[in-house]
């Protein structure tokens, strides 16, 4: 694949997305293309989940990283984890 046949199949799958898919696709491409250097950004409803589970650890709701694991192998079965 060229150049141009990449960057006419990357146009077509970003044009086919809609709404929030298209606006994290967007951040993803922007914090790629801005380099490491710079900090990543994240969306308010990010901000908004971190800050709920920090509330929570603080709180003493938490789960060990293996329950994690098991809770999501369960559930997402055809996922493939390291």
């Amino acid at each position: 694949m060229n150049a141009a046949e990449i960057k006419l199949s990357l146009f077509r799958k970003i044009d086919s997305l809609s709404g929030k898919k298209l606006e994290e696709v967007y951040q993803y491409l922007l914090n790629y293309l801005k380099g490491q250097e710079e900090k990543a950004t994240v969306t308010q409803e990010e901000k908004d989940a971190i800050d709920e589970a920090l509330e929570g650890s603080e709180k003493g709701k938490v789960i060990s990283h293996d329950e994690v694991m098991e809770k999501t192998r369960s559930k997402y079965p055809n996922l493939k984890f390291k």
